[in-house]
């Protein structure tokens, strides 16, 4: 989801820093990108860098790189995510649940902390990919999925609540079923069939362009996109 807002940001003319573990997945983002370039397309700059959210010193590091290569950030979309197939109490260890919080939860904050200075300089906005989980209880989501998404709101809330004198506005997005690699953390990995009701990555993207795209004076709180089969 994190890949395909990038690509379609680019194509709408943002300039996009995408930032994550693996070198190798960003350099296919800047791929996919550029090659939505060579097409025809136009669009906007992307750029990638290293960056582990949950550790502070690589988010800071990550910011500074961001501001010494383009002087400023005017947005973020939050995709970073987590989950174990041990969901239940019986089965789930302290570690993992931990695991989960810090991916889910405390990065976000993290990230939205070490840029909020630029996000007020510019009335930025946040884009938060949470979950439907996030919104309505979800039993088989899990005890740390489910916690970690549903805090997700009221980050987003105060972030409204606190920074509207500075134009900064927060969305708190929540996806349903996404046919993504995500889905392989699930107990029970759903067949093709399956994967062929749910909603795609693009339609992510669509939604946190949307949301992006919105006026200055136009705050879009929380927006729950699910496919039609979801339950």
């Amino acid at each position: 989801m994190g890949r395909a807002t990038a690509v379609a940001a680019a194509r709408a003319g943002w300039t996009v820093v995408v930032s994550g573990r693996r070198q190798d997945a960003l350099d296919e983002t800047v791929r996919l990108s550029e090659a939505t370039r060579h097409a025809g397309e136009g669009g906007g700059r992307v750029a990638a860098v290293v960056c582990d959210v949950r550790e502070a010193s690589s988010v800071a590091a990550a910011r500074d790189v961001i501001l010494r290569d383009h002087s400023r950030i005017d947005a973020l979309v939050l995709s970073a995510g987590l989950n174990s197939p041990q969901r239940a109490w019986v089965d789930q260890s302290l570690a993992t649940f931990d695991d989960i919080v810090q991916t889910n939860l405390t990065a976000a904050v993290r990230v939205v902390d070490a840029s909020l200075p630029q996000l007020r300089e510019h009335a930025g906005q946040v884009v938060v990919v949470s979950s439907y989980s996030g919104w309505q209880f979800s039993p088989g989501a899990g005890v740390a999925y489910s916690a970690s998404k549903t805090a997700l709101s009221s980050v987003c809330r105060t972030l409204n609540a606190q920074e509207a004198g500075s134009g900064v506005r927060a969305c708190h997005l929540c996806p349903g079923d996404v046919d993504t690699d995500f889905l392989a953390m699930r107990p029970s990995v759903p067949d093709a069939e399956a994967r062929g009701r749910m909603l795609t990555a693009d339609d992510i993207a669509r939604a946190a362009l949307f949301v992006l795209d919105s006026p200055p004076h136009v705050r879009i709180d929380e927006l729950v996109i699910s496919p039609v089969s979801q339950h």
